[in-house]
């Protein structure tokens, strides 16, 4: 996560976290989580507007004035970790130019059992699902995804990733985002999991639903 400075003081710095996390929100909605008033809120909203960080539409109410609902810009994704982008973009240039499109899948195959050999180190096999799940977001939190778990009705669970900081590599080798299903899946067992929404797709996070298996 990004270290609040003097120029995005600790207040402006969490409501971007918020906005990061749940989406777009009200200005009420924040001034409540973060306990402070929706006045000064408010008016950190408007100095993240001057600086094209956040911006709003408008939602109609049944009552009263439209509410402002305040989501974040793509300007704000430098106060955000992206796992050196450009470091890894080169590195996959250059992994193509010097071994191919095949050379590079392979280097994706050795990844891909690095990164399943080191969760299950950390995430107990024998757990339930929803430990492992927690476990999982835990570390993957860590890597700078910002992971959360959420129970659904049906007995499923969302893994949810707010943030991508490998988005601009991946947006250019598609291959990094093919293989987190199979990681999920050899550190989770027995389950089924479909990504559900894409950050390279368009979408705001990143999200996948896993069900077990009867």
């Amino acid at each position: 996560m990004a270290t609040p400075s003097k120029k995005t003081p600790r207040t402006r710095q969490s409501i971007l976290n918020l906005l990061k996390q749940e989406g777009a929100m009200a200005s009420q909605d924040l001034a409540d989580r973060l306990g402070v008033s929706a006045m000064a809120v408010r008016q950190h909203l408007y100095g993240l507007q001057e600086k094209q960080l956040v911006t709003y539409e408008e939602e109609a109410r049944s009552m009263g004035r439209p509410a402002k609902l305040w989501r974040l810009t793509p300007a704000a994704d430098r106060f955000f970790p992206h796992g050196y982008a450009e470091l890894t973009l080169g590195l996959i240039q250059s992994a193509i130019e010097a071994f191919g499109e095949a050379g590079l899948e392979k280097l994706l195959d050795v990844r891909t059992r690095q990164q399943i050999a080191d969760y299950q180190s950390q995430v107990p096999m024998q757990d339930s699902l929803e430990d492992k799940l927690n476990q999982l977001a835990s570390l993957r939190t860590e890597e700078g995804y910002m992971a959360e778990v959420q129970s659904m009705a049906d007995g499923s669970y969302l893994l949810i990733e707010n943030h991508c900081p490998i988005c601009a590599a991946a947006t250019t080798c598609t291959g990094l985002c093919d293989r987190e299903q199979e990681v999920f899946q050899a550190v989770l067992g027995q389950v089924a999991i479909e990504r559900t929404e894409h950050m390279i797709a368009g979408a705001r996070r990143c999200a996948y639903r896993v069900s077990p298996l009867d």
